[in-house]
């Protein structure tokens, strides 16, 4: 007798559509975890551009700032 004869069909229907419930659950992190990779990846650029934003703000800040003190230093 072989093995495959002593296993019930319950259990083999049940394993197989345990895999197959794994698999697509897998896939479906996998595109989840591309999906959250793309947006940290967005959002590196994003704080780039913002530091550059802010440095060119304190510069303007410190311009302003030199400008107003000539200006007070006229009067």
């Amino acid at each position: 007798m072989t093995v495959i004869k002593k296993i019930p069909v319950a259990l083999l229907v049940a394993l197989v559509v345990q895999t197959i419930g794994g698999l697509v659950w897998a896939g479906g992190a996998a595109a989840r975890i591309g999906a959250l990779e793309e947006k940290v990846a967005e959002q590196a650029l994003v704080a780039e551009r913002l530091a550059r934003l802010e440095a060119q703000g304190e510069a303007m800040r410190a311009s302003l700032e030199r400008i107003e003190r000539q200006l007070e230093g006229r009067k």
